[in-house]
């Protein structure tokens, strides 16, 4: 499987030169599941696409600093390639940024949270849509790092999994698109990098509670696990 990362950040944080950018942090947690994937970076952030959908057998939208809603020419591209894999039955995944514009772009919308910063290694519920990933109750313990969440999901998604802190936390669209608000690629060294980057935006209380968190086990190759699963399906 040759899966296409649509990369739409650059890494700017002192320190975190070891973990490489999006692209190598996504290689890195899905080799480990099937050393066999291959991979193919594509800029997305500086309108770099695949000439043909089917370069790639799927694609990846990987986080990013922007909002989803920014009036930006690149973030109304990516809406549009992103219409496009729809229209064309293409296997995609989104997370965090991706998992946020995704729905926007295909009719559901996002919003800053009245909660402020979701930060910290938290978990989401399956729930009975989800079975073939788990038993309905099951939970995932991700990273977290954001302040848009996804408000209403597409018309035609399936939510899969949330929490009361994060309600639209993963969901499909039919049987080609999973997105997940959770990162499955931050290393807990980097997603504390992250967290002391911005401190000042997420609060001294909420970043001393997000740093503590990273103690705990994390199910992140077993979600990647699944989203393999979902994009060979």
């Amino acid at each position: 499987m040759k899966i296409g990362i649509l990369n739409s950040d650059t890494v700017k944080i002192d320190g975190a030169m070891e973990f490489g950018q999006y692209p190598e942090m996504f290689s890195k947690i899905f080799w480990a599941v099937d050393p066999n994937i291959q991979f193919k970076t594509y800029e997305v952030q500086f309108n770099n696409y695949p000439i043909d959908i089917n370069e790639c057998d799927a694609y990846l939208i990987t986080g990013s600093k922007a909002s989803s809603y920014d009036d930006e020419q690149w973030i109304h591209d990516l809406k549009k390639f992103i219409q496009v894999l729809d229209q064309n039955k293409k296997k995609l995944v989104g997370i965090c940024f991706g998992h946020q514009i995704i729905a926007e772009a295909l009719g559901g919308s996002v919003r800053k949270s009245p909660s402020g910063w979701h930060a910290g290694v938290d978990s989401i519920s399956l729930n009975n849509n989800a079975l073939e990933y788990g038993d309905e109750g099951k939970k995932y313990n991700l990273v977290f790092s954001h302040q848009d969440e996804v408000e209403r999901l597409p018309q035609n998604a399936t939510l899969i999994a949330g929490s009361s802190t994060c309600p639209n936390g993963m969901f499909f669209v039919e049987n080609h698109i999973m997105c997940t608000q959770g990162h499955i690629e931050l290393d807990k060294k980097f997603a504390r990098m992250i967290y002391d980057f911005r401190k000042d935006q997420i609060g001294d209380s909420k970043h001393q509670r997000a740093c503590a968190t990273l103690d705990i086990t994390t199910d992140e190759h077993e979600v990647a696990s699944n989203l393999l699963k979902f994009l060979r399906k």
